[in-house]
């Protein structure tokens, strides 16, 4: 591991990963870009894949948390290439009255590359902000950041 490499992963947070939900992606050729890396497009449709993991992991249903991403903010702090082994790792940030906020960090063979956080609000069948079931914190309880 170089400088540069350690001084990227301290741009990711020092949190308690170790409590994460995993998921691993499998890695496509045409995930590739003129670069020869994973394009950085990719990264959200990724994420969209652990998300959904994350949920079933935890058994919320679409009627628990019919929901929207409102924002997604990702830092990109090394590449991922063909033939590594990725696995996205998930905890619950915060839950709030209508919306849940979830980050990840992408590990490509061990190594930490990239870091994302993403808000989801829950709305109703006419796509309208509607206040999370009350049961919903308590099902993402095992998931939560931690001090």
């Amino acid at each position: 591991m170089t400088a540069n490499t350690t001084r990227a992963q301290g741009r990711i947070p020092a949190l308690n990963w170790q409590d994460a939900r995993r998921c691993t992606i499998q890695l496509r050729y045409s995930d590739l870009d003129a670069m020869g890396h994973i394009n950085n497009a990719r990264y959200a449709e990724y994420l969209e894949v652990a998300r959904m993991d994350l949920s079933a992991a935890l058994g919320i249903r679409d009627v628990d948390d019919l929901s929207v991403l409102a924002r997604l903010e990702l830092d990109y702090v090394g590449e991922v290439q063909l033939g590594q082994t990725l696995v996205i790792e998930s905890l619950v940030e915060r839950v709030g009255r209508t919306s849940w906020v979830v980050v990840s960090r992408f590990v490509a063979d061990g190594v930490p590359c990239a870091f994302a956080r993403s808000v989801q609000v829950s709305v109703n069948e006419a796509h309208e902000p509607r206040v999370l079931p009350p049961e919903f914190a308590q099902r993402v309880a095992a998931m939560l950041v931690r001090p």
